[in-house]
C-alpha cells in the first residue's frame, strides 16, 4: 500500500551527529516538525532552529516553500533565518578583520535566500552595508592585495551581499545616499580594481539607473563615458557586458534633449570602433547577455534618428530649401539662381523640370514632399548623404532615370522616401529595445554613419531591381515589396559589413527572388473546388483534435519561465507542467535553468484546473500593467500571458518566445473548453490539412498498397561508398 500523500521520507542532518531518517507530515505545522526534530536531539529552544535544505543552495524551508519537499530529500537541522541575520549582523561589525571577512563571506552565500534576506533587511543590514561601503579606507585596498584569492576581499564580498539582497526588489532603490553612490562610482573609475567588485559596482550602477530617475541623475554626475571607455577594451567579457549595460542604462534613461549629446559623446570616445574591435572581432564567442547590450546599444543609437523621422519639412524654412537646391545642384552640376541670368519664369520652368527628373511628386514645390511623417525630414538627410559621399552613384541614378521614357524613369525622390519609412520600419526605429531580443547586426557598428550607409546600399538596390523588373510607375509599391523581402533576406545571414551586406543583395537579383518564392510556392496548392472544400470541412475537426492533444502534451511536459526582473543577468527561473491528467498544473521556482523536464514532486506549488476562471494576454496582465522602461515594450507584452483564479490571484507568465506562448495560451484555453486562436494553431492547421488533403488526393488507383511495411535491407559490407563532408 503506498504511503499517503501528505507524508513524506526524509533525512535530517546535525553537526556531530548521525543524520535521521524520519516521516514529515504536511499538514502539521511546520514549527510542530522542527521541535519534534530538536526534541529528539535533547536540542532546547527548538523556536530557535530552522530547517533548511541540504543541497548547494541551502534555502530554508518554509510553509510557503514546505510543499517543495520530496520524498529522499536530505534536510539540516540549522539556526533560523532571524537567529542567523542576528549573528551575521554583529560578526560583520567585529573589529577583527579575519572575523569580518568570514562573516561577510557567510553573508553574501545566504543573502540568496528571500527567508533569511528579509530577516537581514529588517535588522536594517542594508544601511549597515551601505555605511561599510561609504567609510571603505585604505585598509580595503590592502586586504584586495594580501587576502588569498581563494577567500576573495571585504569589499567584494561586501557588495555581492548588497547586490543579493536588493535583487530580492524589498528595498527601494531611492533610498541611499550620495555618498554610496559616489563610493560605487570610485570604484568603476579607478584603473586597477578587482574584478569581483567592479563587476558588481557596474551592476548596482546600472540597477540604481534603471530603477530610479532620481539616481539616474546622481549616476549620470559621478560616470562619465569616458571613465567607462577603458572597461571595454580588456579582454573580460563579463566586464564589457556590464559596462555596456550601464552606457544603455544611462543612454536609455536619459532625458530627449541629452540623448543626441550623448551620443556626440560616445562618437567622439570611439565607441562604436573599440566595441568592433575588442567584442565582435574578438576571439572570443559573443555570449547571448552580451548580444543583447549589443542589441539594446544598436536599438538606442538607431531611435535617436525619431526626431528627424517624425519632422515635417517647412516649406518655407530656406535652410531646408538650400537642400533640396543642393540636391539639384550636384546632379545637373547647375550654379544657384543668383548667377542665372534668365528671366523668373525661364527660372521656374527650368526648376520644375529637373525637379521632375529627380523624381520629386511635387514637381513645382519638392518640399512638400517632405511634409508626410515618417520619414519626414530623415529622408531628405539621407538623399543629402547619398548626393554628397557616393555622388557617382548619385549622378548615375538621377542621369540614367533621365534619360528613359517618362513611364519606365525610377523616381529617386519617390523612391528615396519610401525607401527611408521602409528601412525605419524594418529598423523597428523609435521602438523600446526588446527585454529577450539577441538581434543585433555586426555591420551596423562597421561605420560611424551606418543607417545612412544602408540607406546608400539600398537605394543602389531599388534602382537595380527596377531596371530589373522593367518597371513602369504604376508597378512602384511590387517595386518595394520586392526591395523590402531583397533587404530582409539578406539581413538574416547578418553580414559582418556593409561590403558582405552590398554582396549579398547583388546575389538576390528579382530572378534569384522569383526563384525563391516559386520553391516556398510548390508544396503551396490552391484547392478551390467545391468538393475539395468540403472535404477540407470534414477533415478540419480531427486536425483541430490533434493540435489541441499535441497542445496539451506539451503542457505536460512542461516549459521553464524566467523572471524578468530590473537586472536580468542574474536570472531567476521557474518551471509549470500540467499533470498527466490535466487537472492540475504545478510549479515553482528554480535555482538554474533545467537541461531537461522537471519531476512534478520537485513542484511545490500547485493549481486545480478547475479553479481556473480565465486567461488573459497583453496589457490586460497584472505583471505589464507595473510600471517599468522595459516591460512596457510591444515584444514583452506579445509574450505575457496570466490565468485567473480565486477571486482575484493570478499566476503570471512571460514565455520565452512565441512559440511557447502559442502553446501555452492554446493548451491553457483547450482545458476550459475554449477556442484556440493562436498563429501557431492557424499556422499548423493549414500544414496538417493540406498534408491531409495532398494524402487523400493521390492517384492510388490500381496501385497495391503493402499491409505490412518493406523489409529493412542488410547493412553493406563496407561503407567505403560513404563520403565524410567534414
Amino acid at each position: 500500500m503506498p504511503p499517503p500523500a501528505d507524508i513524506v521520507k526524509v533525512a535530517i542532518e546535525w553537526p556531530g551527529a548521525f543524520p535521521k531518517l524520519m516521516e514529515i507530515d504536511q499538514k502539521k505545522p511546520l514549527s510542530a516538525i522542527i521541535k519534534e526534530v530538536c526534541d529528539g536531539w535533547n536540542l532546547p529552544n527548538p523556536e530557535t532552529y530552522a530547517l533548511q535544505n541540504a543541497d548547494s543552495t541551502n534555502f530554508y524551508i518554509t510553509e510557503k516553500n514546505r510543499n517543495n519537499i520530496k520524498n529522499g530529500s536530505i534536510l539540516r537541522l540549522t539556526t533560523s533565518a532571524a537567529q542567523m541575520a542576528q549573528q551575521l549582523h554583529e560578526r560583520i561589525q567585529s573589529s577583527s578583520m579575519d572575523m569580518k571577512l568570514d562573516a561577510l563571506k557567510d553573508l553574501a552565500n545566504s543573502s540568496r535566500d528571500i527567508t533569511f534576506a528579509q530577516e537581514f533587511i529588517n535588522l536594517d543590514g542594508i544601511s549597515l552595508l551601505t555605511q561599510m561601503v561609504e567609510s571603505g579606507t585604505e585598509r580595503y585596498q590592502k586586504l584586495q592585495k594580501i587576502m588569498k584569492p581563494c577567500f576573495g576581499d571585504l569589499l567584494s564580498f561586501t557588495l555581492t551581499a548588497f547586490v543579493e539582497l536588493m535583487d530580492h526588489g524589498i528595498v527601494s532603490w531611492d533610498t541611499f545616499s550620495v555618498a554610496f553612490i559616489k563610493k560605487i562610482a570610485s570604484y568603476v573609475c579607478k584603473s586597477a580594481m578587482d574584478t569581483a567588485v567592479l563587476q558588481r559596482s557596474l551592476a548596482i550602477l546600472e540597477s540604481m539607473v534603471l530603477n530610479s530617475q532620481d539616481l539616474y541623475q546622481k549616476v549620470a554626475q559621478e560616470i562619465t563615458i569616458g571613465q567607462l571607455i577603458p572597461h571595454l577594451q580588456g579582454t573580460d567579457q563579463d566586464i564589457q557586458t556590464y559596462t555596456i549595460a550601464v552606457i544603455n542604462a544611462l543612454f536609455l534613461k536619459a532625458p530627449e534633449e541629452k540623448r543626441q549629446e550623448m551620443a556626440h559623446i560616445l562618437a567622439q570616445k570611439q565607441l562604436r570602433s573599440i566595441i568592433l574591435s575588442n567584442v565582435i572581432r574578438s576571439n572570443k564567442p559573443i555570449n547571448d547577455e552580451m548580444a543583447h547590450q549589443l542589441y539594446v546599444l544598436q536599438v538606442l543609437t538607431f531611435n535617436l534618428l525619431e526626431d528627424r523621422m517624425m519632422t515635417k519639412m517647412d516649406p518655407q524654412d530656406q535652410a531646408q530649401r538650400d537642400i533640396i537646391f543642393e540636391l539639384r545642384r550636384i546632379a545637373f552640376d547647375v550654379e544657384c539662381e543668383s548667377n542665372n541670368s534668365g528671366s523668373i519664369e525661364k527660372r521656374k520652368s527650368m526648376y520644375t523640370r529637373d525637379y521632375k527628373k529627380l523624381g520629386f511628386i511635387n514637381h513645382v514645390n519638392p518640399a512638400v514632399d517632405f511634409t508626410q511623417i515618417p520619414p519626414g525630414m530623415l529622408a531628405l538627410d539621407n538623399m543629402l548623404y547619398f548626393a554628397r559621399h557616393h555622388q557617382d552613384a548619385y549622378i548615375r541614378i538621377v542621369l540614367e532615370n533621365s534619360s528613359r521614357e517618362d513611364k519606365h524613369e525610377c523616381p529617386f525622390g519617390r523612391s528615396s522616401i519610401e525607401l527611408t519609412k521602409m528601412l525605419c520600419e524594418i529598423l523597428k526605429v523609435g521602438e523600446l529595445p526588446s527585454e529577450n531580443c539577441h538581434d543585433f547586426h555586426p555591420m551596423f557598428f562597421t561605420h560611424d554613419r551606418s543607417f545612412e550607409e544602408f540607406f546608400c546600399n539600398c537605394i543602389q538596390l531599388l534602382n537595380k531591381t527596377w531596371k530589373e523588373m522593367r518597371a513602369t510607375s504604376e508597378d512602384f509599391n511590387k517595386v518595394m515589396q520586392v526591395v523590402k523581402e531583397q533587404i530582409t533576406r539578406a539581413l538574416t545571414i547578418k553580414p559582418n559589413s556593409l561590403d558582405q551586406f552590398k554582396s549579398r543583395l547583388q546575389n538576390l537579383s528579382y530572378t534569384e527572388i522569383l526563384k525563391l518564392r516559386q520553391s516556398e510556392r510548390m508544396n503551396q496548392e490552391d484547392f478551390q473546388s467545391r468538393p475539395i472544400l468540403e472535404l477540407r470541412e470534414k477533415i478540419q475537426p480531427e486536425i483541430m483534435e490533434l493540435i489541441k492533444q499535441q497542445r496539451l502534451n506539451r503542457l505536460c511536459e512542461g516549459t521553464c519561465f524566467r523572471k524578468i526582473s530590473s537586472r536580468r543577468r542574474q536570472d531567476k527561473f521557474w518551471y509549470c507542467r500540467l499533470s498527466p491528467n490535466h487537472k492540475v498544473l504545478h510549479y515553482g521556482d528554480l535555482e538554474e535553468s533545467p537541461q531537461g523536464e522537471v519531476p512534478h514532486d520537485s513542484l511545490q506549488d500547485k493549481l486545480p484546473v478547475a479553479d481556473i476562471k480565465a486567461v488573459v494576454t497583453g496589457k490586460d496582465c497584472p505583471h505589464m500593467k507595473e510600471k517599468g522602461a522595459l516591460k512596457q515594450n510591444k515584444e514583452v507584452l506579445e509574450l505575457a500571458f496570466s490565468v485567473l483564479y480565486e477571486s482575484d490571484e493570478y499566476l503570471n507568465f512571460i514565455a520565452p518566445d512565441k512559440h511557447e506562448y502559442c502553446v501555452w495560451t492554446d493548451g491553457l484555453n483547450a482545458l476550459l473548453g475554449k477556442e484556440m486562436t493562436s498563429e501557431f494553431t492557424r499556422s499548423d492547421m493549414d500544414t496538417l490539412l493540406n498534408m491531409e488533403m495532398k494524402l487523400r488526393l493521390l492517384d492510388l488507383e490500381n496501385i497495391q498498397i503493402p499491409e505490412v511495411p518493406p523489409p529493412i535491407p542488410k547493412e553493406p559490407s563496407n561503407y567505403d561508398f560513404v563520403y565524410d563532408c567534414n
